[in-house]
């Protein structure tokens, strides 16, 4: 009963996150100035063509009337038309979105695969010349701005040593096995931009937790009983450290999705998140509003299958 309390009150939680979320997004976006029928028709229209198109897309009613629209269409899964291409918004994020979960989720497995081993020298060889280099880097690298990162490794790494592509996402004219090959050459600098951003907050968070964990009485009784210190560190340490980087991961995956919306406008990646940079310059906001709605929901589920693992993994938090 008490695990079904724990999951009821995170899935509670969520869900007013979500809503939250798209609440104030659907508010900013009408904050936006500019005229989005303008965009569509161009100032030669008549006034009476402005007037049709706005009722035809609702933005003749006050703005509480479009908001209970909105959410009554979204409660039944429809998140509008675009204005600009007359699709459905859904059609237009999911030709994107295969792009932007291959970008996050190959960043996120590369920042896990190297901060751990990261996190465990820095807190084995703690206050050593290892765990000074690790900090340093991790503290520059959360000091960057991801543009920032971005736009240096551009141009060293693609556009002066020429080692890797400059934009896009494939090579069009690749086919078969060449294609996956494409794809991984062009992934390799938006996702080392991703990772570089991401990994130090995840291996300083690892490195403090496993310092203390190895001062645990367990640690030192399995060192006791002959125990070698590579075996009490992987072996029981890192475990019971890993848990609380494990909601870590769940925030990781916020950050991920917000960087993702920059790195890929960087590398004219075709994502979500260049697609909300193209909305937001045509004024389409059923687009943007969708785009941002997939992200929270994203965003959403990850941090609550983060708290129920972690409720599972640690009875302690259920209480």
């Amino acid at each position: 009963m008490q695990i079904l309390g724990y999951i009821g009150w995170r899935v509670g939680r969520g869900l007013l996150t979500f809503w939250f979320a798209v609440t104030v997004t659907f508010f900013l976006v009408r904050l936006l100035p500019g005229d989005p029928v303008l965009v569509v028709s161009g100032p030669e229209m008549t006034e009476e063509i402005r007037a049709k198109m706005l009722a035809d897309f609702g933005l003749d009613q006050p703005l509480t009337t479009q908001y209970v629209a909105y959410m009554r269409e979204l409660a039944q899964g429809n998140l509008g038309v675009s204005f600009l291409r007359s699709q459905p918004v859904t059609t237009v994020l999911f030709e994107r979105l295969p792009w932007t979960l291959l970008l996050t989720s190959s960043a996120l497995v590369f920042t896990i695969l190297l901060g751990i081993p990261l996190g465990v020298l820095a807190a084995t060889r703690a206050r050593g010349w290892a765990d000074r280099a690790v900090q340093v880097v991790g503290i520059v690298g959360q000091s960057i701005f991801v543009p920032s990162i971005g736009i240096l490794l551009l141009y060293t790494l693609g556009l002066m040593a020429g080692l890797f592509p400059i934009g896009g996402a494939v090579n069009p004219r690749a086919v078969g096995f060449d294609r996956y090959l494409s794809i991984a050459h062009h992934m390799v600098l938006p996702c080392m931009t991703l990772v570089l951003s991401s990994l130090a907050g995840y291996v300083l968070t690892l490195r403090s937790t496993l310092i203390e964990t190895l001062g645990e009485e367990y640690c030192d009784l399995a060192r006791a009983k002959g125990a070698s210190e590579r075996r009490v560190v992987w072996k029981h340490a890192l475990r019971n450290a890993l848990l609380p980087t494990t909601t870590l991961i769940g925030l990781q995956l916020g950050f991920l999705v917000g960087g993702a919306v920059l790195t890929e406008t960087i590398y004219a990646y075709p994502g979500i998140g260049r697609a909300i940079y193209e909305a937001v310059g045509q004024m389409d906001f059923p687009v943007l509003q969708g785009a941002f709605v997939l992200l929270a929901a994203t965003v959403v589920v990850a941090n609550l299958l983060t708290d129920l693992i972690y409720g599972i993994l640690d009875p302690r938090v259920r209480s």
